[in-house]
């Protein structure tokens, strides 16, 4: 694909993932948080299946197990996490501690894929970090939102990386149906078991419910799901560092948290951390080409 055409991919799917953490907020005044994600889950799923019928569906019984597996950690295990952790710390908060997944992509890559980045790659992952961190500002505090929110990022960064791996075996478009459908199942098992599930029906839970169906799922993820399966995932996942940026700025002109000075710098780094990532020099094509063994090639 062309780099514009990436560019606004890019764009787009990570707007949409970080105005999905305010607008779910707007949500949990009315609904328990896993019955809210099930819900949007197995409706986006639903409709993302139905839709997809005539595609080309999974072959075999093992195709089927990844692609719950990618569900239960994508759908269920991110954003369970990152919804549940804001009983204790706002949606931005959840945003940014969520999106430390493409540091987590590229530690990860290395460790368990044999995959080698340069020092530069290294730097602007750390940049990027830091340009999270500084969106915080001075008021971060740890609380048992803090680590759900951390583990949401593991689950992200094993997702995208299992994604990488065996997405290549599916049309994306199915795949995106069918890990929605899954992790939905799983967290309205998970309001059954944890909570006490509660929904109020009125305007704003259905505004709620048509975006995170609509926008925040079926097109988010299709985007993303397809961005994963043809690009070099840690390059594409730096990209991520813009999503609680863009989170926090939607806290603030949607459910009124702070908005800082410091928000400014945090998303000047950000910008950097994602240029040093992806900026292509001759010998870094090295570590390029050595993401192929994530996707088996």
């Amino acid at each position: 694909m062309s780099r514009m055409t990436y560019a606004i991919l890019v764009l787009a799917a990570t707007l949409m993932m970080g105005l999905a953490f305010p607008i779910g907020r707007i949500g949990l005044d009315e609904a328990s948080p896993f019955l809210l994600m099930g819900i949007r889950f197995v409706l986006g799923g639903a409709i993302m299946t139905f839709a997809m019928r005539k595609r080309t569906q999974p072959r075999t019984p093992k195709q089927w197990g990844q692609a719950a597996l990618i569900g239960v950690l994508n759908s269920a295990g991110v954003m369970g996490c990152a919804y549940y952790s804001m009983r204790w710390i706002t949606s931005g908060e959840s945003a940014i501690l969520t999106f430390v997944s493409p540091l987590l992509v590229i530690v990860l890559s290395a460790l368990f894929a044999g995959v080698r980045y340069s020092a530069r790659q290294w730097i602007g992952a750390a940049v990027g970090l830091a340009g999270v961190v500084e969106t915080f500002g001075t008021g971060f505090h740890v609380s048992p939102g803090t680590f759900i929110g951390l583990l949401g990022a593991l689950f992200f960064a094993s997702a995208t990386l299992l994604t990488k791996r065996w997405g290549g075996g599916f049309d994306s478009f199915v795949l995106t149906g069918y890990q929605m459908l899954a992790g939905g199942i799983v967290l309205l098992a998970l309001s059954v078991v944890s909570e006490h599930p509660h929904l109020t029906v009125n305007g704003t839970t259905i505004g709620v419910l048509l975006w995170l169906v609509l926008i925040s799922s079926i097109g988010q993820f299709s985007i993303w799901f397809y961005l994963l399966r043809t690009t070099d995932p840690a390059r594409t996942s730096a990209f991520l560092f813009l999503a609680p940026f863009f989170g926090v700025l939607g806290g603030w002109a949607l459910v009124g948290e702070p908005l800082h000075w410091y928000v400014g710098a945090g998303g000047a780094l950000i910008c950097l951390g994602i240029f040093l990532v992806n900026w292509r020099t001759k010998p870094a094509v090295r570590a390029t080409e050595a993401a192929a063994k994530i996707a088996g090639v």
